[in-house]
């Protein structure tokens, strides 16, 4: 009997086993990559006041740096990779950097406004960005600088969630833009690690 029993566990784990593997496998699979950009020169990027969050601004599509990774929304999903273009994974959820971008953070830029103040901002090259980000945050570099370009800004700290509270209520009673937030895992910086994530130095 006792064979018997053990016969069956074994024959069970020889069926099921090989056929949960090929689900997991065909999950990864399944999950669509975004499609190329091209990019005419290599890139420069701006650095968002308020944050540590560098944009790509000459392109489409929303391009981000942040703590030594470029990131990339492209339909409802998250992509991140060492390269700004190639070796994308996808990164489960959404990276906690992004609720503190504003959503016009665009028009922002075009119309060298930020938050009803001239906003100078200057070119960073990529190379720059990728080199020096993590020197750049821990010594404030960009608050130093003219308060990321911003004249005449307020600099004292501020409640993000009151002013967030304050831009969705629209352009009429606050001439400020809006916030977008994503799921809030907490600021992790570069350990930041989503099970799917792809490119040269994602794997885990």
């Amino acid at each position: 009997m006792k064979k018997l029993f053990l016969k069956v566990v074994f024959f069970a784990l020889v069926v099921f086993l090989p056929v949960v593997a090929m689900a997991q496998v065909q999950v990864r699979i399944n999950i669509p990559l975004p499609p190329p950009i091209i990019f005419p020169a290599p890139p420069h990027v701006v650095v968002i006041p308020e944050t540590d969050v560098y944009a790509v601004p000459d392109v489409d599509a929303d391009i981000f740096f942040y703590s030594g990774w470029w990131w990339r929304p492209w339909e409802g999903r998250w992509y991140r990779s060492r390269y700004y273009d190639r070796g994308w994974g996808h990164y489960k959820g959404a990276p906690s950097f992004h609720r503190h971008v504003p959503s016009g953070w665009r028009n922002d830029y075009r119309d060298r406004r930020w938050r009803g103040h001239e906003w100078d901002h200057r070119p960073i090259p990529y190379r720059d960005a990728e080199r020096n980000w993590r020197g750049w945050k821990r010594d404030k570099h960009w608050e130093k600088q003219n308060y990321y370009g911003v004249k005449g800004m307020d600099r004292r700290p501020r409640d993000r969630g009151q002013y967030r509270d304050r831009q969705d209520r629209g352009p009429d009673r606050d001439p400020g833009r809006g916030r977008d937030r994503g799921p809030d895992r907490g600021d992790r910086g570069d350990r930041e690690r989503g099970p799917h994530d792809g490119g040269r130095g994602d794997r885990r």
